[in-house]
């Protein structure tokens, strides 16, 4: 139960809101994607509860069937993955309520989430993926960068995030792996290849060139853009956009492809799931487990096109 003082800010939806974001942030280490993701979707509930009970209305007047009516304005208007998230986010801000104290009914168990089909990973064939690691020049410093970036977010399966973030003293050529701080701020170490060794290290040779003369370069980052700043996930993104087109013919490849990648070829070469697990730094094994269903997608249309049998459709 809140101290008196905060059981009076928090009477409001909003203010409760605010306690939640707060939570989120601090408590949970939750990334800043996902708080930012939790404040809109619940921010859009508050207005629906505004329009509906009025300004300023306690927050204990909540009951689910105005969030069922909320949730149904939205799924003539949106997707049903965003109104599953929408789900996800009230239902952690109502059990988040209703542990403090705040509500008297965890109304989160009466909230059923649309069941949702995911796509399969999109992945690159070694050859692509191949084409793609080689389409940066070497003859650069940027050019040099670019493909220890993208050797490592295809080699370690990095997120672009976690790429983002890394420093120089998180790559350890010695042991020929990756510290990587990923989400909810956990950090694992990953492995990493050959290739993306020689690159980071020829990229290293370079990364004081990489930087505009008497510009000051970020002390510790490991990839850092020509101001000399820790290189941004919007850029890192587009760089990939720029050697999918080079490389692959693929204009839409975009950072995550490459760990999906990475996820695929390693179990095609018989990697276990576990090991693959861990490496990607999944929660659970059912994440790593959506590339199973990669694999066998590819087999088939390989066998499909291969197998005598197959081609007399028996």
């Amino acid at each position: 139960m809140a101290s008196g003082s905060a059981w009076v800010m928090a009477e409001t939806y909003d203010a409760s809101l605010s306690f939640f974001v707060d939570f989120l942030a601090s408590e949970r280490r939750s990334s800043k994607h996902t708080v930012a993701a939790y404040r809109s979707d619940l921010a859009q509930l508050g207005a629906f509860l505004r329009d509906k009970q009025g300004d300023g209305a306690p927050v204990t007047r909540v009951d689910v069937y105005l969030v069922r009516q909320w949730l149904g304005s939205l799924a003539r208007v949106v997707s049903p993955a965003s109104v599953a998230r929408k789900i996800a986010a009230a239902k952690a801000f109502f059990r988040f309520l209703h542990r403090r104290g705040w509500i008297a009914k965890n109304l989160s168990a009466d909230l059923a989430s649309p069941k949702v089909r995911k796509p399969l990973p999109t992945f690159l064939r070694v050859d692509a993926a191949r084409e793609v690691m080689e389409a940066p020049s070497a003859e650069s410093p940027e050019g040099r960068r670019d493909r220890a970036m993208l050797e490592l977010l295809y080699g370690s399966g990095l997120r672009v995030s976690e790429l983002a973030g890394l420093d120089v003293g998180d790559v350890d050529r010695k042991n020929a792996t990756v510290r990587v701080r990923g989400k909810g701020n956990k950090e694992r170490v990953a492995p990493v290849g050959r290739a993306a060794l020689t690159s980071v290290a020829s990229y290293l040779d370079a990364r004081g060139a990489l930087v505009r003369a008497g510009t000051p370069a970020h002390p510790t980052a490991l990839f850092l853009s020509r101001r000399g700043a820790r290189i941004g996930v919007r850029q890192v993104q587009l760089l990939v956009h720029r050697y999918g087109a080079i490389g692959a013919g693929r204009a839409d490849l975009h950072p995550h492809a490459l760990r999906h990648t990475c996820a695929t070829h390693m179990l095609e070469g018989g990697a276990d799931l576990r090991a693959i697990q861990e490496m990607l730094g999944h929660a659970s094994l059912a994440t790593t487990q959506r590339y199973t269903h990669v694999s066998l997608e590819h087999l088939m249309k390989v066998y499909d096109g291969a197998h005598p049998l197959a081609k007399r459709g028996a």
